[in-house]
């Protein structure tokens, strides 16, 4: 295999080739985030699951995920990028298999828990590879493909989902990633090259369990800190306590990594390289506002509007495309102007777009009323998330791929994560006053001895994100009415919430936005120091 001697000079003559065989796994991993979110239903009846236990099949995938990224991005700086990326595709491909095989609620859960190991070793040794494999002037491409991606998967995996439930068994949302899983292993290991920018002699042991221990009280507690109010979660354990545990074991972790000289699990030195600091705390303010804007729209059109799932993936699925068009757009403009002004464009017409939104949304909007907003919102997010990752990594060592690239996508699932919590309990505390004010103006359409309840259900309702039923033993007449009317009720209830969570959203973008300029000027980031120049791509995987 050739050697690395140059930041210029790839490691491969077909780079393109070898990133695209990557990107499959990285693809799977990402829908697979997403694909299980429409068969909450089939699941309760398929295998008895409760709610909460789907819930957990749902989020302990995310958990594992977002917890071992710091540890997996730099067990590929130890033992090759390939090596791990192909371990992390085996073990995917296993555990969908186990999941597609599952005959209990507890079965599928252990299997997506392994699922989520197998998408977080995978996962970046993708952009470790980019920054290895392609020279700094054509970064921004190889990160646009990587940005449509990461902006079409998570749609495309609804669709897909709704697709399979509608003509097969629940059990391919699973059984599909096998055959592609072996697939992408056996091209990795026939194409892509063996890649380790140098050699580690052994893993910061301490530092991966303090890593994986706060991030898993802080992951741990948003996820599910809504669920039991932001209280007691047993005995004297609350969410609060074990956030803030989290935080705690955090910090003992980044002093534990200042005195490891030798070996540390997240080199200081990263946070050294202005744009990698920089990036990381706009990634996590962009992902905290961006979040949360498909999971608004999906719950507006699928409970206030009545949509099925698969109607809903349809509906925004131009989006998607547009997402993914843009960002191979993005990527090019980033590496002639850099990303910096890219970014910033992106960020505030995302902003501007959710405005739009606001506006033409209603309650008996149709989803072609929501059509200029989405389309601002998918070309503005193609010119995002390349332009953010090239920022980002701009003047890293190469050296420490791994370790920077689990660390950025760590602290980017933490906003993400953070995003989610705040803007459901946002949206949930908006939704619970906004359909208590409509149902106490439209429970004069009811019989008089149906309105406080009317009232008192359609309130709690915004807890479930979806209108109450009517109570039994009413004639035919007066259900069809209740029904009319507590639909209307929480349509416009949840618009009025819907509009306030949106428009947070575009304030984090817009302040996302003007965090970009503190990002160095292009010349300066893209300077690579004489250390990288010297690095060396081990001749053996």
């Amino acid at each position: 295999m050739p050697e690395f001697k140059s930041a210029g000079q790839p490691v491969t003559q077909r780079p393109w080739l070898v990133l695209a065989i990557m990107c499959i796994g990285f693809f799977m991993s990402l829908l697979d985030g997403s694909i299980v979110n429409v068969a909450v239903p089939t699941l309760i009846h398929s295998i008895g699951a409760s709610y909460d236990q789907v819930l957990w099949i749902i989020d302990g995938y995310l958990l594992i995920f977002s917890v071992l990224l710091i540890t997996t991005g730099r067990l590929g700086d130890i033992f090759g990028y390939r090596r791990v990326y192909v371990i992390g595709i085996v073990v995917f491909t296993v555990a969908s298999a186990l999941c597609g095989l599952a005959g209990s609620p507890s079965q599928l859960l252990a299997a997506r828990l392994l699922q989520g190991l197998g998408g977080a070793l995978l996962f970046p040794q993708v952009i470790s590879s980019i920054l290895t494999i392609f020279p700094p002037r054509l970064r921004g491409r190889a990160f646009g493909l990587f940005g449509a991606i990461v902006g079409f998967a998570p749609i495309v995996g609804p669709v897909l989902g709704g697709f399979l439930l509608a003509h097969l068994d629940w059990r391919w949302i699973f059984f599909i990633n096998v055959p592609v899983g072996i697939i992408a292993a056996v091209l990795a290991l026939t194409v892509a090259p063996p890649m380790r920018p140098y050699r580690r002699h052994r893993l910061d042991l301490v530092g991966v369990a303090l890593a994986t221990a706060g991030l898993s009280g802080i992951v741990f507690g948003l996820i599910e800190g809504e669920r039991y109010g932001w209280g007691t979660l047993t005995g004297p354990i609350s969410i609060p306590s074990v956030i803030v545990a989290g935080v705690a074991l955090l910090a003992v972790f980044v002093v534990w990594q200042h005195r490891q000289r030798e070996e540390p699990l997240m080199p200081p030195a990263l946070f050294g390289v202005r744009n990698f600091a920089v990036g990381n705390g706009v990634g996590f303010v962009f992902q905290l506002g961006m979040i949360g804007i498909m999971f608004v729209v999906v719950l507006y059109l699928q409970m206030a509007r009545g949509y099925s799932a698969l109607e809903t993936g349809l509906v925004v699925l131009p989006n998607a495309v547009l997402t993914a068009v843009g960002s191979a757009y993005a990527g090019r403009l980033s590496d002639t102007f850099g990303g910096k002004y890219i970014l910033m464009t992106g960020m505030t017409l995302l902003a501007a777009g959710l405005l739009v939104l606001v506006a033409m949304a209603g309650p008996s909007s149709s989803a072609w009323s929501l059509l200029p907003g989405l389309t601002i919102i998918g070309l503005a997010g193609g010119a995002t998330f390349a332009p953010l990752q090239q920022a980002t990594m701009d003047g890293v060592d190469p050296r420490l791929a791994g370790a920077a690239s689990g660390v950025s996508s760590t602290i980017r699932q933490i906003g993400g994560v953070l995003g989610t919590a705040v803007l459901g309990t946002l949206l949930s505390a908006r939704l619970s006053s906004t359909l208590r004010t409509e149902a106490e103006v439209r429970a004069g359409q009811l019989p008089e001895h149906l309105r406080a309840r009317f009232i008192d259900s359609s309130t709690a309702a915004a807890h479930r994100y979806s209108p109450p039923t009517p109570p039994s033993g009413l004639n035919p007449a007066t259900t069809s009415l209740y029904e009319r009317v507590t639909a209307d009720t929480f349509a416009a209830g949840f618009v009025n919430a819907m509009q306030t969570t949106l428009v947070a959203c575009a304030i984090a973008l817009v302040a996302a936005a003007l965090l970009c300029f503190l990002f160095s000027s292009r010349k300066e980031a893209t300077t690579e120091p004489a250390q990288n120049r010297q690095a060396e791509t081990a001749p053996q995987d």
